[in-house]
């Protein structure tokens, strides 16, 4: 490619080119059919806008809060695991420029550096991301460390009870590299000749029992706000705000877990409306256009999440690349 990428796509081939095929496949990919995955962008393609003319737009002002925090974007960093598969300095490179674009970056609970890494490498707001294991422990365990390093919130993902059935990862016998947060706690030791090892780890490691009441052992465990990170119908949004949580995500984990999901861009406003103002909602899934996020903003998302976009910039061109 001549040039620097201009756009998402474009870091998305330097990424393809510069990663290990069973890496990209494992970044890039979905569940089964990639239904949903094509679908969360295709969605957005389908939005068009009724632009008003002779408004006066020479003063811009980007910024926005999350849970009283101010940010240059509505434009957020989601939680992915393992970037060091991406380029060895890993989650490090990434916060780092998430703090440079003054942002706040989502650290994974699987991430391949850890919470205390990632909170010494720069100054910035950070949330944590956490899946609850069969040993409780462990995750209160994490949840403490990122509380006394300095996250702000906890983003509980509740869309895994077990993997995704991701076809590619199976074919490639995808392995699992080191876990540096869970290192001791929960062994990623696997056999699992039928292909991914990463999803035989997930299947012996996460709590599938993982319900609404366990909201309240959370809450119980940590004074941080806890946002809800899966939310796909008017159902769930309103039992999240009725358990106590600090914000929704609009969430199908990047169209990994569960195919012929709803892209979340066409579920965002019945999750507004049900929440109706109580708690904040956010988004991820799809985003690769500035235009994107305004349709989220216009239907109702106080920012959204970037995944995959950030593990390319990561690849292509490390951190200057998260930051472009």
């Amino acid at each position: 490619m001549e040039g620097e990428p201009v756009n998402v796509n474009e870091f998305q081939e330097l990424a393809r080119q510069a990663l290990p095929k069973m890496y990209y496949d494992f970044f890039s990919g979905g569940a089964e059919d990639q239904h949903t995955l094509k679908e969360n962008v295709e969605a957005f393609r389908r939005i068009t806008f009724r632009p008003r003319i002779l408004v006066d737009v020479s003063r811009i002002n980007l910024s926005t809060t999350v849970l009283g925090y101010k940010i240059s974007a509505p434009i957020m960093v989601a939680p992915s695991s393992m970037h060091k598969l991406a380029h060895p300095e890993g989650e490090i490179a990434t916060a780092r420029a998430a703090a440079a674009s003054n942002t706040i970056m989502v650290l994974s609970s699987m991430s391949s550096c850890t919470i205390e890494e990632v909170a010494s490498s720069c100054n910035a707001i950070r949330f944590f991301q956490l899946y609850v294991y069969k040993n409780r422990d462990v995750a209160a365990q994490l949840v403490q460390r990122a509380e006394r390093n300095g996250y702000k919130a906890i983003v509980l993902t509740v869309d895994a009870p077990m993997l995704g059935r991701r076809e590619a990862d199976i074919k490639n016998k995808m392995i699992v590299p080191p876990l540096k947060n869970i290192e001791g706690l929960v062994s990623t030791e696997v056999d699992n000749d039928e292909g991914s090892i990463l999803e035989g780890f997930a299947k012996g490691a996460l709590d599938a029992s993982l319900c609404w009441r366990d909201i309240g052992w959370l809450r119980s465990i940590t004074n941080l706000p806890i946002l809800i990170k899966g939310v796909l119908t008017r159902e769930d949004a309103i039992k999240a705000t009725e358990v106590g949580v600090a914000g929704i995500v609009v969430s199908n984990h990047g169209a990994r877990q569960l195919d012929y999901t709803p892209a979340t861009i066409t579920v965002l406003e019945e999750v507004v409306h049900a929440v109706g103002g109580k708690v904040p909602v956010f988004l991820d899934g799809g985003v690769r256009r500035g235009t994107d996020v305004f349709k989220a903003l216009a239907l109702g998302a106080q920012a959204i999440l970037i995944g995959r976009p950030v593990i390319y910039g990561l690849a292509a061109k490390v951190e200057y690349g998260v930051s472009r």
